[in-house]
Formats: structure tokens, sequence, C-alpha cells
């Protein structure tokens, strides 16, 4: 399969992946039976693959075409010598369709089934999970909650048959309880809950195979979501001419630091500055002037007392700025309110985070078509007036819902991050968790703003800046590891990605 194959780069809901299997079945006339025999054939072969001294597996098979698969993985095992044995748990002669049809082929390779046992003996070098894959509705039920307990304490590597199962396909919640998966080998569509929240933490390492299905096929279903691909996002930065100066890549404006958060506000200064942004300039309080010069002097910083000052700052200095950023440090006192407000005045494109939306969150009808909010599940509960734990419950939902009341694009922040401009949403697959550490999101949001001020739109900078910054900490991460992971140590490789690049924009190294 094409590394460029369009299936690659999008994601899909459960339903619109069973749109493109009709597809395929009812008009490209590719058999249902056959499309089970690649993807089994596909989850042995991966299997194989990353443990390649196997010399048997336990599958455990639930109902439906999920199940299906399962037995086929079993029984292609058999014919390769290998001891396969499936534990069910729905009887065999309650299946129909292909699923039936599988079942009764593995049992003609001599396949050993049997029912699942309360104390069952998973004994199979490695584990194949076919219990549920995209067809849960709702919380795993009861029946399903000890065999996903036993494969998870089995101390055996797993296999995830399309999905761990117990994971929404497409919001990428644990319903109950999941399959922590060693490997997931998912079929003709990714699946929008590989991606974000639960997903990230329980589907291992991720395989696609597409079952040989033609690439048109594709065309007759929409992409729920598009998964970014740094290298193309980096083709849209503009390329420099030999005679450029710093006023061609914009002067940037970035408001916060109140008393005792100077640090936030710098470290978002420094990230635009490396990103390419030609001048970053900072409104601060009056106190925290000379620590910032001093500690980075290409920046410069006004330190302002009231909003009265600002004002003054910004009406006098508006034809030199490109963009505002608000929000980093930015606090939640008098000074600060008076900053937003100022702000809020100015027809500039305005990236606003933390405090700055923690603000925002309690004014009514604020919306506009010029601005990116970067919240993190918590700060967008309160802009949509609920708790966190719903935002995660579905964070395509909540991202939708953000854009469509506050306007222009949102990122939301969290594994998983998704970006909505109101007519496409994706999903940044870069990442890890040593990103959990302060400050990480103030460099995000002094990327956005950098990239903007080169010319970027509000979208394509928000996807840029997402990619980059997740990217430039797995790079880190794979040199020194994830804890400890700080957010100045972005800056090195937030630079070699944003220039490592060949005339085409595509990275080559690093």
């Amino acid at each position: 399969m094409s590394e460029n194959h369009g299936s690659l780069r999008c994601a899909y809901t459960a339903t619109a992946v069973r749109q493109l299997d009709d597809v395929a079945i009812n008009r490209y006339g590719i058999p249902g039976i056959i499309l089970m025999r690649r993807a089994g054939a596909a989850t042995l072969a991966a299997l194989l693959d990353r443990w390649p001294v196997t010399g048997s597996i336990t599958v455990l098979c639930g109902a439906g075409n999920n199940a299906g698969d399962g037995y086929i993985v079993a029984g292609l095992a058999a014919l390769k010598g290998i001891r396969a044995e499936v534990k069910w748990l729905v009887s065999p002669d309650k299946l129909k369709g292909d699923a039936r049809l599988a079942w009764q082929w593995a049992a003609q390779q001599d396949v050993r089934i049997e029912s699942y046992t309360s104390s069952p003996d998973l004994a199979g070098d490695v584990i194949v999970d076919a219990l549920l894959g995209t067809g849960l509705q709702g919380e795993v039920r009861e029946s399903y909650l000890g065999p996903i307990v036993a494969i998870n304490n089995s101390g055996r590597p797993v296999v995830a048959v399309d999905i761990p199962s117990g994971l929404d396909a497409d919001t990428g919640m644990v319903m109950g309880a999941c399959v922590t998966a060693d490997l997931t080998v998912t079929f003709i569509g990714l699946k929008c809950g590989l991606f974000t929240g639960d997903g990230v933490q329980f589907k291992g390492v991720l395989q696609f195979e597409d079952l040989e299905v033609p690439e048109s096929v594709y065309a007759n279903v929409e992409c729920t979501a598009d998964i970014l691909d740094i290298e193309e996002l980096l083709k849209l930065m503009p390329p420099r001419q030999k005679n450029a100066h710093k006023g061609d890549f914009g002067h940037l404006l970035l408001v916060g630091g109140d008393r005792g958060m100077p640090g936030s506000i710098a470290m978002a200064a420094i990230a635009a500055a490396r990103t390419g942004a030609g001048l970053t300039s900072v409104a601060t309080r009056q106190e925290h002037v000379t620590p910032l010069v001093t500690m980075q002097p290409e920046i410069m910083v006004n330190g302002v007392n009231s909003g009265q000052e600002f004002e003054s700052l910004l009406d006098n200095e508006s034809e030199r700025f490109s963009v505002v950023v608000i929000g980093p440090g930015l606090g939640r006192t008098a000074w600060s309110e008076q900053m937003l407000q100022v702000v809020l005045k100015s027809k500039k494109p305005l990236v606003v985070d933390a405090d700055g939306l923690n603000l925002i969150a309690g004014k009514n009808a604020l919306n506009r078509d010029n601005w990116v909010l970067t919240p993190h599940p918590g700060e967008a509960g309160r802009l949509l007036h609920c708790t966190a734990g719903e935002v995660q419950k579905n964070r395509f939902e909540a991202v939708k819902l953000l854009q469509r009341q506050y306007g222009g694009v949102v990122l939301l922040k969290g594994a998983g991050t998704l970006i909505c401009d109101g007519r496409t949403t994706s999903i940044c697959p870069y990442g890890n968790p040593g990103m959990s550490s302060g400050g990480m999101g103030d460099v995000l949001t002094g990327i956005i703003g950098g990239l903007i001020c080169q010319g970027l739109s509000l979208s394509h900078a928000t996807q840029l800046g997402a990619c980059l910054h997740a990217k430039a900490a797995d790079m880190v991460a794979s040199r020194t590891g994830e804890i400890g992971l700080m957010a100045t140590d972005l800056f090195a490789d937030l630079r070699r990605l944003i220039n490592n690049r060949s005339n085409n924009g595509a990275l080559s190294g690093g």
C-alpha cells in the first residue's frame, strides 16, 4: 500500500467505516468473506512480524464480524503449524453470515474451539482480542468484563483485531473496561477513537490495513477527521527570499505575565521567535521588563500598569503589530481583565490561551472569525459550562461545539489534540506523555502566533503549530526520555523541524 494512500490521512466513525465496507462489497463486488480472510491474514502477519517465534495463540471471540476475523486468524495460524485455540463468549452456532462461514472454516483446520470459562487458561504465547470490535454500543456488558480483565492480566502480548474491545470507536472513551493492546491491526478505515482520549493509551502500536480495497472506494464516504502530516504542512511555509528583512515576517505582540508569572509569557515569546516571527514584543507588568530582557534580549518588552497605558501603547503602535497573543501568565486580576478588554477591541488576529480563555468564559456572545482558542479540557469545560470529564467523553463533539459557539479556530489540547475551523476537524498524531508539564501550552501558543505572523492562515498555523510542538517533544523524548521533559527543551528541535527541509518542504532528517 502506498504511503500516500488517501485513507491514511483520514479517520472515520464506525458508521462511516461500515459504509466503506458496504461500498466495497456491494458496488465493487468484493465478497465480505474475502475481506474477512484478508483481515485475518493481515492480523496474523502483523502478529508474526512483531513476535516471530510465536508457537501458539489464544483467540477470544465474541459475535459478529470481529469474531469472524478472530476465527480466521486462528485457522490461518493452524495452517502454519501454530497451535491455535479459540475461546468464545457467543456460541458459534449463533453466528450468522460471514462470521459463521469463518467459524466453520476454522473448525476444519483443527482449531481447538471451546467456550470461555470463568477461570480461563489463556495459554497462548500471544492473545488475540476479537471480542467486540467497533460494534460496541454503550457500556461493556458484564459478561465481557471478566474476559477483558483476564486478557489484561494474562502477562501475554495482546493483539487487538480492528480496535481494542471496550474502546468507543468514535470518541476514544473506555466504556467501562478496555483491552490494553500491544498491537492493534485496524481495517478499511482508521477509527477516530484510536487517535484521541483513551485510545492513545490502549491501542499500542497501530497498523492499518486497507484489505486491498480500491482507493476509489474512499471517494464515496466523507472523511470524519483529517489526520495531520507535518511534512505536508511544512510545505505551506512561504519560502524566504534572499533579500528578505525582519518586517517580512510579521510583528507579534504577546500580552500576559501578571505578578509572579513572567515565565509563561517569556516562553511564549521565545517560541514565537524561534519559530520565525520577524519581531516579537511583550506587554507585561512593569516589574517583569528587566528580567525578560535579560532572559532574551531580542524580545522587546513593554511595561504596562493599567488598561489605559496598554490602550495607549496599542493605539500608538497598532500598525506595527500583525498578530496579538493573550493569555500566558495573564492571571485573573483586575489588571488581567483590563488587558483582555483592550485586546478584544483590536481587529488584529488573536491567539487566546490560558487565563485569557478563563476570562472570556464568563462573557456572553463572544464570537469572532479571526481568533484561535487553545483550551485544555478544563478550560474547554469552562467555555462550554460543563466539566472537563464531559469534554473528554466526546472530544470531537466538544471541539466542534466550541468552534460553533466562539467562531475562529479551536484547538482542544490533550492526548490526540483536535483542531476545528468550522469546515474540517483534524487530529495531531504526534506527542507523548512527557508533554504533561508546565509551560507546554505557553510554547504552543507562541508557535501558533509566530506562524500566523509569517503569513499562514489561522487554520494552517494552528495545524502546523500543533504538529511542530508535539513532534519536537517526540524528538526530545526519543533522546532523553519522557520524564522530566520541560517546555524549554523544545526550542532547539522546533528550529530543526522548521528549517530541516528539502526544497519541497519534506523533512530531511531528525
